[in-house]
């Protein structure tokens, strides 16, 4: 069972910034992306619901430091990725 990826335009703005900053991440970003489409419930992703402002959404690491938030819409085997950047700048 393979998960498809969504990229809104919004991700793929704030995406090509951060790999400005960051381009060394460029490969783990794919290695993320790849394990997300094959299972996003492997726990090397550290897939953990969200609360509060974000409850329904989910996030998994790609860093210690950095993060993706997601949308995980299980029933209809999609995940929206909806930001990419550190903890403090994720969760704002």
């Amino acid at each position: 069972m393979s998960y498809a990826l969504v990229t809104p335009d919004a991700f793929i703005r704030q995406a090509r910034k951060f790999f400005q900053k960051h381009p060394d991440l460029k490969p783990k970003f794919k290695q993320v992306l790849n394990k997300l489409q094959d299972d996003p419930f492997a726990p090397a992703l550290r897939l953990h619901a969200l609360s509060g402002q974000f409850a329904g959404l989910h996030a998994v690491s790609l860093t210690f430091s950095y993060r993706l938030t997601l949308s995980l819409q299980i029933t209809g085997q999609e995940i929206i990725l909806l930001d990419i950047g550190s903890h403090d700048e994720v969760y704002r």
